[in-house]
């Protein structure tokens, strides 16, 4: 598990720097090189690091570790074929990381982007749809059922495609420089981030890596199936290059046109729950 955590949290930093590359690539822009976020790590890792005075120590330190521990039991659950619930509720977990670090830290600031971080809450309910769009299909909430049920009916993918779209949509929100990434506008210089620095920041960085390969398997496992590792990574990265397109030519929005938005696609999606609830029985 420890080499396989090495491993995710190689491939998530490496995906980090494809988005950075390709998202400039779009917009005519060089961007840095694939590897750029797997040095940025390695350089905070050797960095000088203090705590700020502001700053209440417990947390600022605390939601470094919360946000490796949470993503590496989301890997697990991942791996073993646990609760798809387990699984989401530890997703929603990560919004203590967001909106603890921006707290802690004491720099108006990083309070702006805890604040942002509150208000995008809503980029969180279309998982509701996913999760009920997926017990419809298998009736069974076992992300080990779920892999199981496709390699006999096929992919979820093509008969629950709006269940998809809402967990791209949630995927699409934890993205950086994305339409919805408004806890780390650069108006608020890097939002809840702006005081974590040095190992701290490292730390974060192997987090959110992790966060990032962990919903793009995920994403790959629930709705296309369990596959031979190669392929997965394939697959991944195509989801991954599809996120960086948008994020490349789409703006981002106020926290208040984020919550219209995402709120108007949830009501969409929860039509299209109720009707196939209708249809399924």
């Amino acid at each position: 598990m420890i080499a396989y955590l090495l491993f995710a949290t190689f491939v998530g930093l490496l995906f980090h720097g494809i988005h950075r590359k390709v998202i400039a690539r779009v917009q005519g822009r060089p961007g840095p090189p694939i590897w750029q976020e797997i040095l940025h790590t390695l350089k905070f890792s050797f960095k000088e690091t203090w705590i700020p005075k502001t700053a209440s120590q417990t947390l600022f330190v605390a939601v470094v570790f919360v946000a490796i521990g949470i993503w590496s039991a989301a890997l697990y659950l991942l791996l073993s074929g646990g609760s798809l619930l387990l699984l989401f509720g530890i997703y929603l977990l990560h919004k203590i990381v967001e909106h603890g670090m921006g707290l802690s830290s004491g720099s108006p600031y990083g309070k702006f982007g805890a604040i942002r971080s509150v208000i995008s809450a809503a980029s969180e309910l279309p998982l509701l749809v996913t999760v009920v769009a997926i017990y419809f299909f298998t009736r069974s909430l076992s992300i080990a059922d779920i892999a199981a049920y496709q390699q006999v009916h096929g992919p979820l993918l093509i008969v629950a495609l709006p269940a998809a779209a809402a967990m791209y949509l949630v995927i699409l929100s934890k993205m950086h420089y994305g339409p919805f990434s408004i806890i780390e506008a650069k108006e608020i210089v890097s939002g809840n981030m702006t005081e974590h620095f040095g190992v701290w920041r490292a730390g974060l960085e192997v987090g959110f890596a992790l966060k990032t390969y962990v919903l793009l398997y995920a994403f790959v496992l629930l709705f296309i199936g369990q596959l031979p590792l190669a392929l997965t990574l394939l697959l991944m990265l195509l989801v991954l290059v599809s996120l960086s397109f948008v994020c490349a030519v789409t703006p981002m929005l106020s926290p208040y046109d984020t919550v219209t938005v995402q709120s108007l696609v949830t009501g969409a999606l929860v039509v299209y729950i109720i009707v196939l609830g209708v249809v399924m029985g």
